[in-house]
């Protein structure tokens, strides 16, 4: 369909397809590939994590990690309730010092 609307319009129908495929340029390089780099810093993160890193899950859980366990993948999260099992993907970041918003006055 696309095809036949370019053929009947010539030259003209090409130059007011411009403005589509600037749109979707734009998509990609503000949407789609700052989250594609996003997910493989994340991806990188998970498969190096050690014990005792501070570390806020996907869920928004903050805690430090207590235990690895590399045959079913998962780790346990120390947090101010206890410890709590995760799998490894629901590790979202590192919580480091730079991040922590001090309230003491």
């Amino acid at each position: 369909m696309y095809s036949l609307i370019f053929l009947q319009q010539g030259a003209g129908g090409l130059m007011s397809a411009l403005p589509f495929l600037a749109i979707i340029i734009v998509f990609y390089f503000f949407m789609i590939r700052p989250q594609m780099n996003r997910q493989k810093k994340e991806k990188t993160f998970q498969a190096e994590i050690k014990k005792g890193t501070k570390v806020v899950t996907s869920s928004g859980i903050h805690g430090k990690i207590a235990e690895i366990n590399a045959a079913d993948n998962t780790v346990s999260v120390e947090t101010g309730a206890g410890k709590i099992k995760f799998e490894r993907s629901a590790i979202s970041m590192e919580l480091s010092n730079k991040y922590i918003v001090s309230t003491k006055k």
